[in-house]
């Protein structure tokens, strides 16, 4: 059945940050220096395990920039946001749920500005160190996520709450990063 193959990718994508925040080590005295400051900038957001496994499980993260850490996280999120995109967009092609159907086009609705135009805009924000700017498209992000999330409030099918809850918690991240970014 085709079902089955739909929940593989939020099955892994769950797999996958649960895996990170478990066997991140959260001990930075390996004297490199390097996770002090990741380290420092994560725990002053309110998810500290999600924010360091992402940024330690980043190659290229440089861990010594807020501004690259805060630009880092916002990819995240927008990996995360076009995937459930296009999540979304297979549900719709499933369903035969008239109800559910228009649901999930009220997400896919709710999550098209946030991948074509939200997220760029931050990034491009956080490039040009215009942090008030950035932050305001988080935000922005932040309330079409929630709008997709109420949509399926007293319903018995929520087919999007873990990938929206994960959104959630990456948009908070990141707005807590661009916070500092803005207090200097």
């Amino acid at each position: 059945m085709r079902w089955s193959s739909l929940f593989v990718p939020s099955f892994l994508l769950h797999i996958l940050l649960l895996s990170c925040i478990l066997f991140t080590p959260t001990d930075s005295s390996d004297g490199d220096g390097d996770g002090d400051l990741v380290d420092q900038i994560c725990k002053k957001t309110p998810f500290y395990d999600l924010c360091s496994s992402i940024l330690h499980s980043n190659p290229l993260a440089p861990k010594s920039d807020p501004k690259g850490m805060a630009l880092i996280m916002v990819n995240g999120i927008l990996t995360n946001a076009t995937d459930t995109l296009s999540y979304i967009e297979e549900l719709i092609k499933q369903t035969s749920d008239e109800q559910l159907e228009q649901q999930l086009a009220f997400c896919a609705e709710s999550y098209i500005p946030v991948v074509k135009y939200i997220l760029p805009q931050a990034a491009d924000a956080i490039n040009q160190g215009r942090f008030g700017f950035a932050s305001y498209c988080i935000v922005d992000a932040q309330k079409e996520v929630n709008a997709c999330d109420k949509k399926f409030s007293g319903s018995t099918q929520a087919p999007l709450s873990d990938r929206n809850d994960i959104m959630q918690k990456l948009v908070d991240v990141a707005a807590a990063i661009i916070k500092l970014l803005l207090n200097g």
